[in-house]
C-alpha cells in the first residue's frame, strides 16, 4: 500500500478532549474519528487493526468449539419482556419504535435473542453441548462516554452463549471459554488476569473478568503476582478436561475493586506477591444457569425423556475496546507500539529521496520482495521530509521500519529498525528479509 494513495489523517497536536493516552494516540495516528459522544468512525488504519483483532478472537473461539452466526443489531422488546430484563436494564438501553409502532431496542447484549434462536430449533439433549457466538456492534447509552473506545456508546463485541444439559456440563463449557480467553489475549501480546467479578445485569453466580494491567486502567484491581507471571495455557491442551488449568488460577487471589476483600487478600497472598494495580477489562464470562431458559421456556428433552431447562453461560470480548487496551499497555513517548499479531502492517518501507530514481527502484524492489514473502507493507513514498516520515512511522507503531536512501543504495544496504526496542541495523536487503522472516 502506497502511503501517497492511502487515507491516513495524522495529527501533530493532541486533541483537547482526549484524556488518556490510548484515546490521544488513536486520534493522532488517524485510527478513528469521533462522530458523536462515544461514537466513532473507524478510519482505514484503525479498521485494519480491528479486523486483525477480530480474526484472533474468531480463531480462538472456533478452536474452543464455538460456532459462529450473526444476529441483528435491533431486537424485539417483547423478547426482553419474556426474560424480565426490559424494564430492569435501565437508561443504558436505547429503545426504538418503528413506523408500525413495534417496540425495538438496539442490542446491548444478546442473551434473549440467542435463547429464542436456540428454543426454535433444539429440542433434545443429543444436540448438546452447543456454543454459538457472533461478532457484532452493540450500543449502550453511557451517561458519560469517555476515554475514547474504552468507554464508548457503540462498540464491537464478541459474545458467545453456551447451552448444556446440566450444571456440570455448563461448567465445562465455562472452563473452555476461560482457557480460550487466556490464549486469545496472549496472542495479542497482552497479559490478561482472570478476576472474580460481579455478575451485574447479566445475572448468575459465577463470573470472571479478564483484566489487562495498565497504569491508566479504569479501576483498581488486586491479585497474586504469580498470576501475572503465569504463561497462557496454549492450544496443546485437553479441551475435555481443563479443570486443573482453571483451578490453578482461581486458587490464587484476584479480584476487581467491587469484589475485593482486604482481609482475604492478606491471608491468602504472601506479602511479596500482593499486587495492587490499575486494570482494564477486556473480557467477561458468566455462568447463569437457567436464568433465561426458565422464563423463556428453552427446554430440551433429557435422557430420561423429560423436558428440562438448559443451563447457559455467556462470554464477551470487547473487540473494539481491545485497541485501546493494547495501546495503553504498549506505547512510548513517540507513539503506538503494536504487537506483531495485531499491527495494521508488518513493515513500513521509508523512501528518503522520492526524486531519486535509484532510491525509488530500490524501494519498489524491497516492497515487491516483502509482499512476495507474505508481509503486509506500507510504502511511504510521500514527499514529506525524512524527520516527518520517521515521526509518522513511530506514531502509527508498525513493528518494523525499513529505510532506504541514496547512501544505502550506493552501499547496497538498507536500515532496519525494530519499533518496540528502537534497535537499528544496517544490512543487505536479503539479510533484512531473513531477519523479518524470523
Amino acid at each position: 500500500m502506497r502511503l501517497s494513495r492511502y487515507f491516513l489523517p495524522t495529527l501533530k497536536d493532541t486533541p483537547s478532549e482526549a484524556q488518556i493516552i490510548s484515546h490521544q494516540l488513536m486520534l493522532r495516528a488517524g485510527l478513528v474519528r469521533q462522530e458523536a459522544a462515544g461514537i466513532y468512525a473507524w478510519l482505514p488504519l484503525g479498521l485494519r487493526v480491528l479486523r486483525r483483532i477480530e480474526t484472533i478472537v474468531r480463531e480462538e473461539q472456533e478452536r474452543a468449539g464455538a460456532v459462529e452466526l450473526l444476529m441483528p443489531t435491533l431486537q424485539l422488546a417483547d423478547l426482553w419482556r419474556e426474560s424480565g430484563r426490559y424494564d430492569a436494564y435501565g437508561p443504558e438501553m436505547l429503545r426504538i419504535t418503528d413506523r408500525h409502532e413495534r417496540e425495538l431496542l438496539y442490542g446491548p447484549t444478546n442473551e434473549e435473542m440467542i435463547t429464542d434462536i436456540f428454543r426454535a430449533y433444539v429440542k433434545s439433549y443429543k444436540a448438546l453441548p452447543l456454543n454459538l457466538f457472533h461478532i457484532q456492534w452493540k450500543f449502550r447509552d453511557e451517561r458519560r462516554p469517555r476515554f475514547g473506545v474504552m468507554r464508548g456508546r457503540e462498540f464491537l463485541m464478541k459474545d458467545a452463549y453456551s447451552f448444556d444439559v446440566d450444571e456440570a456440563s455448563a461448567r465445562k463449557a465455562y472452563n473452555r471459554m476461560f482457557v480460550a480467553y487466556l490464549n486469545t489475549f496472549a496472542r495479542m501480546g497482552l497479559k490478561a488476569v482472570p478476576m472474580r467479578a460481579d455478575t451485574g445485569p447479566i445475572g448468575g453466580d459465577l463470573s470472571h473478568e479478564f483484566i489487562v494491567l495498565a497504569e491508566t486502567g479504569e479501576s483498581a484491581v488486586f491479585c497474586d503476582r504469580k498470576l501475572v507471571e503465569m504463561p497462557a495455557p496454549g492450544t496443546d491442551v485437553d479441551w475435555n478436561d481443563l479443570q486443573a488449568i482453571v483451578d490453578e488460577r482461581i486458587s490464587l487471589y484476584a479480584a476487581t475493586e467491587e469484589m475485593h476483600e482486604p482481609d482475604a487478600f492478606e491471608s491468602q497472598t504472601a506479602e511479596g506477591d500482593r499486587l495492587s494495580a490499575r486494570g482494564i477489562e477486556v473480557g467477561h464470562i458468566f455462568y447463569f444457569g437457567t436464568k433465561y431458559s426458565v422464563p423463556m421456556k428453552a427446554n430440551v428433552q433429557g435422557p430420561d425423556g423429560k423436558d428440562a431447562p438448559v443451563h447457559m453461560g455467556s462470554y464477551g470480548v470487547g473487540v473494539s475496546r481491545l485497541l485501546g487496551a493494547i495501546i495503553e499497555a504498549s506505547h512510548d513517548d513517540a507513539g503506538i507500539i503494536w504487537p506483531d499479531a495485531v499491527a495494521p502492517f508488518d513493515v513500513v518501507v521509508i523512501n528518503l529521496r522520492t526524486n531519486d530514481e535509484a532510491v525509488c527502484v530500490a524501494c519498489e524492489d524491497a516492497v515487491g520482495r516483502l509482499e512476495a514473502a507474505g508481509f503486509d507493507v506500507l510504502y511511504d513514498d510521500t514527499d514529506e521530509r525524512p524527520g516527518g516520515k520517521f515521526a509518522t512511522a513511530d506514531l502509527i507503531g508498525i513493528p518494523w521500519q525499513l529505510t532506504i536512501g541514496p547512501k544505502a543504495v550506493a552501499e547496497g544496504v538498507v536500515e532496519l529498525k525494530r519499533r518496540a526496542t528502537g534497535e537499528k541495523v544496517t544490512l543487505p536487503l536479503d539479510a533484512a528479509l531473513e531477519r523479518l522472516a524470523g
